[in-house]
């Protein structure tokens, strides 16, 4: 899967993520250790997306004859 459609796939996971956490909070009584583990894991997806652009931006950087 090129990178592009991985980081895609991650921001839709991350915003599904966000819907069920709205969801969830306008309960009558929202799960609090179901809230708890959907923000991990949108955080958790919210840091890979970050490292992922890191990564692209520093092969972006390296001039194409020097990457092997």
């Amino acid at each position: 899967m090129p990178l592009q459609d991985h980081v895609e796939s991650l921001r839709a996971k991350h915003a599904h993520l966000e819907e069920l956490i709205d969801q969830e909070m306008h309960r009558p009584l929202p799960d609090q250790a179901r809230l708890s583990r959907l923000k991990k894991e949108k955080l958790r997806i919210k840091e890979q997306i970050e490292r992922l652009a890191r990564s692209a931006s520093t092969l972006d950087a390296v001039p194409q004859s020097n990457i092997a």
